[in-house]
């Protein structure tokens, strides 16, 4: 993947777009988890959290993509970030933009950042 010629800095913006991503994925499905509440029904509820993982399916194709296209991914994750915030409504509160979009368009950014900067130096 990467020999020892490759500056820290390039190894650096490689694997942070892509860490964070997880990251956010990760973070992202715990607002899945609020449909397991008591009284519902056990399959209504698995229903109604897969249903509420689908940004992170999405964000996951995304991620997938990039991690061996980046430049391609890095601008579907900032088609990703503008579509989750006309869907979701972010821009109609800051906090609520900073937590969901902001970091989308972020790692969308950092994956073109990589591709930009640092990829005539792996090949």
């Amino acid at each position: 993947m990467y020999n020892q010629n490759v500056p820290k800095k390039a190894t650096f913006f490689y694997w942070l777009p892509r860490v964070l991503g997880i990251l956010l994925i990760g973070f992202l499905a715990l607002f899945a988890f609020d449909v397991f509440v008591s009284g519902e029904p056990f399959l209504k509820m698995i229903g109604a959290f897969l249903i509420h993982l689908l940004p992170n399916y999405l964000l996951a194709a995304a991620l997938l993509i990039a991690w061996k296209r980046e430049e391609l991914g890095g601008f579907l994750l900032i088609l990703l970030g503008i579509f989750f915030t006309l869907f979701f409504r972010t821009y109609t509160a800051i906090p609520n933009f900073l937590i969901v979009s902001a970091p989308v368009f972020v790692i969308g950014i950092l994956f073109l950042v990589h591709t930009m900067f640092y990829q005539k130096e792996v090949n």
